[in-house]
């Protein structure tokens, strides 16, 4: 039997955290109701990997820290006009262009040894989309 601290060779942990905002937009080209301005209250959830945890806290990364880059990510676009606000006075607001945007922002800004592996934005309960890179 492994020793709990002594990981396998392949092993990994993944941490996902969910954080909520509030913001209105309005689908360009979309030919039906949702190219009207109108308004949800956005999920979003994140999750990252790492095959090492810290020797003194035994930890991959602390939530609370993973929690604060999501909240900060999310800051700016919470009660907004997504429409009005770079990149998506460019591109469509759209849930899956909202997954890219928030990985952009949050990849970079992970300690080392730790890996985004996804972004989910739900607009309701019932449909959302995933992003993640290779």
């Amino acid at each position: 039997m492994p020793v709990l601290d002594s990981p396998t060779p392949r092993s990994s942990w993944r941490l996902t955290v969910r954080a909520a905002f509030s913001a209105a937009h309005a689908l360009r080209h979309y030919k039906g109701k949702c190219e009207r301005l109108h308004g949800h209250n956005y999920n979003v959830e994140i999750s990252v990997e790492g095959q090492s945890l810290t020797p003194d806290t035994g930890l991959l990364m602390d939530f609370g820290d993973l929690k604060s880059l999501l909240r900060s990510e999310l800051a700016p676009l919470d009660h907004s006009f997504l429409n009005e606000l770079p990149p998506f006075d460019q591109i469509n607001p759209s849930s899956e262009n909202l997954a890219r945007h928030i990985w952009h922002g949050i990849a970079p800004k992970l300690p080392g040894g730790v890996k985004l592996t996804s972004v989910t934005v739900s607009e309701t309960p019932e449909q959302s989309a995933t992003y993640s890179e290779d």
